[in-house]
């Protein structure tokens, strides 16, 4: 039978070559988006931004600061990540919610206090600078405090999104009295750095487990070699997070592979400029010699710039190039979405592969330097010679293996 609703009188389709339906709709706020639109400051959607010191910022009174969002394309409902400003001489609101957060100092220097519930005596005070990364422990009330007369700015991402959209109750979010003692043990070394590095239960990569890194900009990296020759990374374990990310460098002279992963990755410039190709991988691996070069997204970059690595859904190829003259050092934040685990579909204990450092012709998705469009190699030797930078890419990188 025919069914009432708020937008009309609903009618059933007849026969059987109809459909339901209105074959194309628009896209609903999820709660997520409505709490950004709540908080009556900025929201940035694009594929990126060449710097975020430039991005406008208006007063976020639930912050106590001036702030600004970032939603890049490919990340909806995946994880949130804003810029905040911290007025000088001054502090953030006080504040604590059950969604995982992590920082990025821009500019500034400053402390965190970080308590539970009932331990207001028993705050934890760290120090952070320009270029500190550090994470909130979940639930935790915490604060924001600016040592400078001049205003701070401070990159967050958040697993909001994600416990926004399940949940659908701010009040939840924001006054859960739940303790999560498993992830804040309240040790006096909570906050204190660690340098050990141990090998990622999953993939075996080099790992860090500390909850606060004092300068990322400079931070030892170990040898790596999987985007490109002497790619140098870590991925930092911090406060028991589910949110995941990696810092890395490529070398002056040298370019990343292009790789193809799903939606949710964003890398973070760092230190040096450069720039990102994205293509869906429907074009093909040669999208300029296929005659698809207008459907190639282009993004340039400095510190502190952001770029999505695959910008709609599905598969996109993505390829990063330094072009100053020190390394291209990055961080890229991916949400709760560690790759090996929950990237490609597959029961627990079954064999999976790390697509995106294997060769396509191995089974991955990553496009041997032999293979790459032609295009690629002759736009990135000229936009090094620009800024006075000679290619030291071995020539060898570029013929096809004997037997391939």
């Amino acid at each position: 039978m025919p069914h009432d609703n708020p937008q009309g009188h609903w009618h059933e389709v007849e026969g059987e070559t109809q459909k339901a339906g209105k074959g194309t709709f628009i896209r609903p706020p999820m709660p997520y988006d409505k709490f950004m639109m709540e908080q009556e400051i900025p929201i940035v959607r694009a594929i990126g931004v060449s710097k975020v010191q430039n991005l406008p910022l208006k007063p976020w009174k639930r912050m106590g600061g001036q702030g600004s969002f970032i939603q890049l394309y490919g990340t909806e409902g995946l994880w949130g990540c804003y810029v905040v400003e911290v007025p000088g001489a001054g502090a953030l609101n006080a504040e604590k919610h059950t969604y995982e957060e992590m920082f990025l100092v821009i500019e500034g220097r400053g402390t965190t206090e970080v308590w539970m519930d009932g331990q207001e005596g028993r705050k934890h005070i760290f120090e952070w600078q320009k270029g500190s990364l550090f994470s909130i422990p979940l639930n935790c009330n915490h604060r924001i405090v600016n040592a400078t007369s001049s205003p701070a700015l401070l990159l967050g991402g958040t697993t909001a999104p994600n416990v926004m959209n399940l949940f659908d109750n701010q009040d939840f979010v924001f006054n859960c009295p739940f303790g999560f003692t498993d992830r804040f043990s309240g040790g006096a070394d909570f906050f204190k750095p660690k340098d050990e590095v141990e090998p990622d239960p999953v993939r075996g990569l080099a790992m860090r487990k500390t909850n606060l890194i004092p300068d990322v900009m400079n931070t030892d990296l170990p040898l790596d070699n999987r985007r490109s020759p002497g790619f140098r990374r870590i991925e930092p374990a911090m406060t028991g997070n589910k949110f995941y990310l990696w810092i890395g460098e490529h070398q002056t002279g040298r370019y990343s592979k292009a790789h193809a992963h799903a939606s949710g990755p964003v890398l973070i410039c760092l230190k040096g400029k450069g720039y990102t190709h994205t293509w869906p991988a429907s074009l093909g691996t040669r999208p300029w010699e296929s005659g698809h070069a207008d459907k190639v997204q282009r993004v340039e970059y400095e510190p502190v710039g952001l770029v999505t690595a695959a910008p709609m859904a599905n598969d996109w190829f993505h390829q990063h190039f330094a072009v100053s003259a020190e390394p291209l050092r990055l961080t890229a934040w991916y949400g709760p979405r560690k790759p090996g685990l929950n990237q490609d579909a597959g029961a627990p204990g079954q064999k999976a592969i790390d697509f995106g450092a294997i060769d396509i012709r191995d089974g991955g998705t990553a496009i041997p330097y032999d293979e790459e469009d032609p295009a690629v190699r002759r736009e990135w030797e000229a936009a090094i010679a620009r800024n006075g930078v000679s290619s030291r890419m071995d020539p060898k990188l570029y013929e096809r293996p004997p037997g391939r």
